[in-house]
């Protein structure tokens, strides 16, 4: 009975190899067999740790604002990773979640600080599970970029150098909140095991808590947890420890910031010994972003976002009119146009790529299939993975894949990303409409 297929299904098996075959000779014929080899190598199956990827194109964590205030996720947050799954990405890193109430950035971040999160997050990861899209959580704490009316807490950092931008005066972290803060991260990586995420990733870049221990300019402090690069780093390498002893090969990923905006900042020398030593701390993959705070820097924009800001950031929309004509006045002459706009993380990741031998994801500015087949074919990079382009067309990975679009519809105007800190994250595509009251 079960020796041989039956005859209809040898024909149609027949029939999907030849059409199969014409398909790659039109793609060979349009793009070039060069260019079609680079985009098949986009397009194969890899694997980061026991991870399993249909393509290499990854969504990089983006905060989605879709939290309710004690930190749970709202209904929305499922049916954004379903768009994601069925629009063909590689791999979903959720946006960031915290893993103490003293690191909340946002009142809609979501939080992973409590075992009660993970029933809740169990539903989300077994509605994705059908779609073999690995799903990894993003775990963080805000450091310096918190604020005591939001978390009723002090602002703890690695070490405190004047007021953050909430008017906060930080404390240092003493070594107590350090092992606190450590217990938290690997509590909430077991936790994230038990919750059916496929990974984690750990947050230490763009000025967060752990990117503050690892900058040389941010990091000032004189004990074990400051000066040379292995105390900086001492913090991610003890949750890497402890968190190993309880859920051996679980992939753990960490996402850090390869150059900054700090004149004496991180140097390339440095970020090359930093993905080195974290390949030693038995990380499965390294994110290589930029910046230590200067959103402006992290993320690039065409002009700076000035509707966007005095219509949709919480800190602006309620200033009086004098006070808004004077910041946009004030604007004109500060410095936001970053350059390039695209892919200025691109050459730091490949030097890396040539020292670590785990997977290198690059992220920051990419927009084009030519793009990416150039970043993973030619410079050797593992992996890219996109921010805003999936804020726009979620099924862009499938756009890409069938030829259908060669290029991300993003513009850059950065207003997703403003509108974010006190919305759901959406695309506004350069325009905000004032609300009715």
């Amino acid at each position: 009975m079960f020796g041989s297929r039956p005859r209809n299904i040898k024909g149609f098996f027949f029939v999907a190899k030849y059409f199969r075959k014409a398909y790659n000779l039109l793609l060979v014929g349009f793009f070039g067999r060069k260019a079609y080899s680079r985009m098949k190598k986009v397009f194969e199956h890899s694997s980061i740790g026991t991870l399993k990827l249909k393509n290499r194109i990854i969504r990089s964590a983006t905060h989605e604002g879709m939290a309710h205030a004690d930190g749970t996720p709202t209904d929305d947050l499922l049916k954004l990773y379903l768009r994601l799954a069925e629009g063909g990405a590689g791999a979903i890193i959720t946006g960031y979640a915290g893993v103490l109430q003293s690191g909340r950035t946002f009142s809609n971040m979501r939080m992973f600080d409590r075992e009660a999160y993970v029933d809740i997050y169990r539903a989300i990861t077994d509605r994705l599970r059908p779609y073999g899209v690995p799903l990894i959580l993003q775990l963080a704490h805000g450091g310096s970029r918190t604020s005591s009316r939001l978390t009723g807490q002090k602002v703890v950092t690695s070490s405190c150098r004047s007021r953050n931008e909430f008017g906060d005066v930080c404390k240092d972290a003493d070594e107590a909140d350090i092992q606190e803060i450590i217990g938290a991260f690997v509590r909430a990586i077991v936790n994230a095991r038990k919750a059916g995420f496929d990974g984690v990733q750990l947050h230490a870049a763009h000025g967060y808590l752990l990117s503050e221990f690892i900058s040389p300019t941010l990091n000032k402090r004189k004990d074990r947890w400051g000066g040379a690069l292995e105390n900086r780093l001492r913090i991610i390498r003890e949750i890497m420890s402890r968190a190993r002893e309880v859920v051996g090969p679980y992939p753990i990923l960490v996402k850090f910031s390869a150059h900054d905006e700090f004149s004496d900042g991180l140097s390339g020398d440095e970020a090359v010994a930093i993905a080195r030593q974290l390949q030693e701390y038995s990380c499965d993959a390294v994110e290589v972003s930029c910046g230590s705070g200067n959103v402006f820097h992290t993320v690039r924009m065409r002009d700076m976002p000035r509707d966007a800001i005095l219509k949709l950031a919480p800190r602006f929309r309620d200033l009086s009119l004098p006070r808004k004509w004077l910041f946009r006045v004030g604007s004109l002459f500060s410095r936001t146009a970053y350059r390039p706009l695209h892919q200025y993380n691109v050459d730091l990741a490949a030097e890396i790529k040539k020292h670590v031998d785990i997977p290198v994801i690059v992220v920051g500015g990419i927009r084009s299939m030519a793009g990416i087949n150039d970043i993973i074919s030619r410079q050797g990079i593992d992996y890219i993975s996109l921010c805003r382009p999936f804020i726009i067309e979620p099924d862009i990975v499938e756009k890409f894949r069938a030829g259908t679009q060669d290029g991300s519809r993003c513009i850059d105007c950065g207003y997703c990303l403003i509108g974010v800190t006190d919305n759901p994250l959406r695309c506004y595509y350069g325009k905000v409409v004032r609300k009715k009251p």
